[in-house]
């Protein structure tokens, strides 16, 4: 039975995501996604074409929750320190002073984070994964709400460094928001034919409301069974043809937890194989590095992960 605090939380999902279609017209599926990901303790990598509203998603995400958002639009000079932040000396008191960094924040949004050097993009490794960040030698830790939202174009890889397999790793999800439908499209002309309507979108939920929803999705009951299910859909894409490296145990954590985001979405207290197989290609599929002749014969990591659900039996 849904208690009281799931109750709640539940609401404050359907407020933050019936604020975000304010702006993002035609987007529910993606948005539903974002916040499974936020509610769950992960990270977001968004990979579509130019002009989809990436960018648009994460302000509009981080205008419906009153914390606090940076934004740092990745370029090749950029440098870690740029991130994370510097030790300044301080000529009257003779001490070096640490002054914060954009990582130091509620909501990151790394903007086409594939054009900074891997230097750069390393910066975030620590902090996605321990949720803490090392600066001269001691460690600094970051807000209770951290969430990073990375986006990169899809289409242009000029001037681009790719992400490293362990980058990959640290997000738990990545998905493309693609092109909407004509009708909506009309609706972002006309939202748009003044100002842009982010401009006046107000915050409809709190940090503590967020905090209280990301506590609500750990009580939310998954099965041995269900466990036993993610682990086999993982592990399945460890011997699949075509690829050469499989999802590792951290993608198992990441397409649990996000599956009871999305059951508390749903109105559930526990979790079912629908939330788990909705998830396993976002969850799983960025994670698998494939074979050269399978990508030269046009096999996905998708594909895989797709195939992988019709194989696994689904538990009773």
């Amino acid at each position: 039975m849904v208690s009281p605090d799931q109750r709640a939380a539940r609401e404050v999902y359907e407020r933050i995501a019936a604020n975000v279609a304010k702006i993002m017209h035609g987007q529910a599926d993606s948005t539903r996604k974002l916040l499974s990901a936020l509610a769950s303790g992960g990270h977001v990598l968004l990979e579509d074409s130019p002009g989809t509203g990436k960018t648009t998603l994460a302000k509009a995400l981080a205008r419906s929750i009153d914390a606090r958002f940076k934004r740092i639009q990745f370029t090749p000079d950029l440098l870690p320190s740029d991130i994370i932040g510097v030790s300044v000396f301080n000529q009257r008191d003779q001490l070096f002073r640490f002054h914060e960094g954009p990582i130091f924040t509620n909501i990151l949004l790394a903007d086409e984070i594939n054009r900074a050097s891997p230097r750069t993009q390393s910066a975030l490794l620590e902090s996605m994964g321990e949720n803490q960040v090392s600066v001269d030698g001691e460690r600094r830790n970051l807000a209770d709400l951290f969430f990073v939202i990375a986006t990169q174009n899809s289409v242009e890889f000029r001037g681009t460094y790719p992400l490293p397999e362990a980058q990959m790793d640290r997000f738990a999800m990545r998905f493309a928001l693609g092109y909407v439908e004509s009708e909506e499209e009309v609706a972002i002309l006309t939202a748009q034919e003044r100002n842009h309507p982010l401009d006046e979108l107000e915050p409809c939920a709190t940090l503590a409301d967020v905090l209280a929803l990301k506590h609500a999705v750990q009580e939310v009951r998954i099965s041995q069974e269900l466990k036993r299910y993610v682990v086999e859909l993982v592990g399945a894409t460890r011997s699949a043809s075509g690829v050469q490296l499989g999802a590792s145990p951290r993608a198992s954590i990441a397409l649990m937890k996000s599956a009871q985001a999305m059951a508390l979405f749903d109105g559930f207290d526990f979790v079912t194989p629908e939330q788990i197989q909705e998830l396993a290609a976002p969850v799983i599929a960025h994670r698998l590095v494939m074979e050269p002749q399978a990508r030269f014969a046009g096999l996905t990591a998708r594909n895989v992960v797709e195939d992988v659900l019709r194989k696994i039996k689904v538990p009773a």
